[in-house]
């Protein structure tokens, strides 16, 4: 056995100054030794970090810009605002806007409108910065911290170089783009938590894969079907008792969603049911399903809409990834938009795309690579390890094409920064309402007004509401008017912009 022999203390000057660096702390010295100096930093690590730097920088500029100049919506940014400064200030998620215009009060939750209480994450931010420019900001980082989980799965899958063309098309991917377009969403949690679920649970690492998924259910009530999705994926890659557990967890979250916890914070079961020529609930549509399979199909091909959507969704990955078993996962989702009786879903329009943006190009990645194993035992292709890099140049290529056609494309316009030309005539109507005021506007006001005021959603219903700001073109002169005439005083009126008090 070998003895580690003490050295013993240098002998110590007691005429000298006794000084304790900080440093010297045991707990303070293995945190600084845990990081490396930048210049010993993975190379990975840097070009990682720079991928998700630019692309949140993108993301933020587009949607601050829009705010800027007044190209926001007041009805959903100000919604999530409204619940996300709930949180920061300690109180209920309540949405003043949504509760008046579905005529349920002031206190209406968002919880009980969708349930995505993982919006709390959010609050600590609120403290540092309280606007809806937080909420833009946040989105942006948050989908750009997906880049990782997706770059890891490739490089596992193809290498390197096609995972940083990956994470490329992902980020100017044109589900991202559309989100982004839409200013913010609950759906800014989506892809970071699914690309860390399946890239973990891909690896082995169940635990984290796990609370992946159990996030993914905080973010709405329908996302059950995508955990689902991820058991069906997890059962057919022989991990079966784990696969049919989650299948039955995601389900199950779902419906104690829908019928428990929404109903507790004051919302309907059926407020969201929009599967009206399928079933009554669940279960219902399932029946059908078994029992009628051709009715279903005929509601997915209904409608023109529908195939388009569908066939862009699966175009980023040159459909690809139909050839893995994780497109399973967005499968659930993508079908309950094209059985749905709501045209918004259907479209392309909205940000309900970047619900399975990420998943779709995992799929892809993993298609890829079985594909490349199908050829190499075919020996069909001389090379076929060159297939994983070139079909990695091949959608970044798709994204970069798409990318004139969708949001992105504004940033390449020099007016996109233009500033309004109205600016001046927003800017004076908006210091004649008053701080802590309840005010109506319409839809480019309301989120300059939510971090100081009780905004609601100006729809030309006489509330009596104390204030009201809106842009109201010769169209609307006589919605103006009649107000005027049911006591409220024009203060401002320039440009197609009026203020109206109440009363006095």
């Amino acid at each position: 056995m070998a003895w580690r022999t003490r050295v013993p203390d240098r002998p110590v000057d007691s005429a000298a100054p006794r000084r304790r660096s900080p440093l010297a702390l045991p707990a303070v010295r293995r945190v600084l030794a845990a990081v490396p100096p930048p210049g010993r930093w993975p190379r990975h690590a840097v070009a990682l970090a720079a991928v998700c730097a630019v692309a949140a920088g993108v993301y933020s500029l587009h949607g601050l810009t829009k705010l800027r100049a007044f190209r926001t919506g007041t009805y959903d940014l100000t919604i999530f605002d409204q619940a996300v400064r709930g949180y920061a200030h300690f109180r209920p998620p309540v949405v003043p806007l949504l509760g008046v215009t579905l005529d349920r009060g002031t206190d209406y939750l968002q919880l009980a409108d969708h349930f995505s209480p993982i919006l709390a994450l959010l609050a600590p931010l609120y403290w540092l910065h309280d606007g809806p420019a937080t909420l833009i900001v946040a989105q942006a980082v948050l989908f750009a911290l997906a880049v990782p989980f997706l770059w890891t799965f490739t490089r596992r899958r193809l290498g390197a170089a096609p995972a940083y063309l990956v994470a490329v098309a992902y980020a100017l991917s044109w589900p991202i783009a559309q989100t982004v377009g839409v200013e913010f969403h609950e759906v800014a949690f989506v892809p970071v938590l699914t690309a860390a679920a399946i890239e973990r649970l891909d690896a082995g690492r169940r635990l984290p894969g796990l609370l992946a998924l159990a996030g993914l259910l905080l973010t709405k009530e329908d996302a059950g079907l995508i955990v689902a999705g991820v058991g069906a994926w997890l059962f057919l890659t022989r991990r079966r008792r784990l696969g049919a557990a989650v299948v039955v967890g995601g389900v199950a979250a779902m419906e104690l969603t829908r019928k428990v916890l929404i109903p507790l914070a004051g919302g309907r079961a059926d407020e969201r049911w929009y599967f009206s020529q399928l079933g009554a609930d669940l279960p219902d549509v399932l029946r059908t399903a078994v029992t009628d399979p051709l009715r279903v199909l005929g509601v997915l091909t209904a409608d023109q809409v529908k195939l388009d959507t569908t066939a862009l969704l699966l175009w980023p990955t040159l459909f690809l990834c139909l050839l893995s078993p994780i497109a399973l996962a967005a499968l659930p989702h993508v079908a309950e938009r094209m059985l749905s009786d709501a045209p918004n879903w259907w479209s392309t329009a909205w940000h309900y795309d970047a619900f399975t943006v990420a998943i779709l190009f995992l799929a892809g990645v993993d298609g890829t690579a079985r594909l490349i194993r199908w050829l190499r035992r075919k020996e069909r292709l001389a090379e076929p390890e060159r297939l994983g890099l070139l079909w990695s140049v091949a959608i970044c290529a798709v994204a970069l094409t798409l990318v004139p056609h969708r949001p992105f494309g504004e940033l390449l316009r020099p007016d996109f920064y233009a500033a309004d030309a109205r600016a001046a005539a927003r800017q004076e109507a908006l210091a004649m309402i008053p701080d802590g005021v309840v005010v109506e506007a319409s839809n480019d006001f309301g989120p300059h007004l939510s971090a100081r005021d009780t905004v609601l959603w100006w729809d030309y219903r006489h509330r009596r509401t104390p204030w009201i700001i809106a842009s109201a073109g010769p169209d609307l002169r006589g919605v103006i008017d009649d107000y005027v005439r049911d006591g409220y005083r024009l203060l401002f009126d320039r440009e197609d912009i009026v203020v109206l008090r109440l009363g006095g």
